[in-house]
């Protein structure tokens, strides 16, 4: 990890559209959708660090304790939220671990493991794909900075030879889009015990 210490940014921003809205508030499995995510950076003995929400705060986000970020271009794209993230990291002199909200199956041991990293880290999604949760060392912030619209990290990442990939465990690069998704997570989530 960097001298500067680590931002870990959980983006909560989205309008959750296809879901209907409020999808991060969601019960699944007795708890809040996004609490799930930010009980397994707590897990992976990670300090809070931001949420980047739009102008409708989730009251997950609210009764976190974490430092939220308005992203006052939410409904522009994911990649403002990226660039609001990754200048907070900049302003801090700290390396980023971006994280999205809506990951319930999100794995503890692989935010520690990135986290863990000298250089760039990703997730592989299936079909080799790279992408968060990601860790981008305060000198490769930039790149993020220029997001707008739309773009994600992944078209950063895949350019890049030296990213460190790490496999997710089983079924963790499940995002909940949708009401069929979050029963699914909730299936999950409910055979974990």
């Amino acid at each position: 990890m960097a001298e500067g210490g680590l931002l870990v940014a959980v983006l909560a921003a989205g309008e959750a559209a296809r879901f209907g809205g409020g999808k991060l508030d969601a019960a699944v499995a007795g708890k809040r959708l996004a609490q799930w995510v930010l009980d397994a950076v707590a897990g992976a003995d990670l300090d809070p660090g931001i949420i980047v929400v739009g102008d409708k705060v989730p009251t997950f986000a609210a009764e976190s304790g974490w430092e939220l970020c308005v992203n006052a271009k939410a409904a522009e794209g994911l990649g403002t939220s990226l660039a609001l993230a990754a200048r907070e990291a900049q302003a801090r002199g700290s390396a980023l671990l971006v994280v999205l909200a809506d990951m319930p199956l999100l794995d503890p041991d692989h935010l520690a493991e990135l986290a863990e990293v000298d250089g760039l880290a990703a997730t592989t999604w299936p079909g080799h794909r790279l992408g968060v949760p990601a860790l981008f060392p305060a000198d490769e912030l930039h790149a993020l900075i220029k997001l707008k619209g739309d773009q994600g990290a992944a078209a950063l990442l895949a350019a890049r030879e030296d990213v460190q990939a790490i496999p997710p465990p089983p079924l963790m690069c499940l995002d909940v889009d949708t009401p069929d998704d979050l029963a699914r997570a909730e299936a999950l989530l409910s055979r974990r015990g």
